[in-house]
């Protein structure tokens, strides 16, 4: 398995998740799906990671708090 983090796009989030874009957003500021991560100007995305995680158990997920 590769220790590269994969980020994926918003299309790729909808038809993983079968979740609606205002859904998504909706949980996100809920904080109980994964936030994007800004990857140019005008762009975002997902960590994998986060996604598979939220996949796993959608009705336990939190949002980790950063380390510091």
């Amino acid at each position: 398995m590769s220790n590269t983090e994969r980020i994926i796009r918003l299309k790729t989030v909808l038809d993983r998740t079968g979740l609606s874009r205002s859904t998504i957003y909706r949980k996100i500021a809920e904080g109980t799906f994964p936030s994007q991560v800004k990857i140019s100007v005008h762009g975002a995305g997902w960590r994998e990671s986060a996604i598979n995680r939220w996949i796993a158990d959608p009705a336990h997920y939190r949002e980790e708090e950063p380390a510091e």
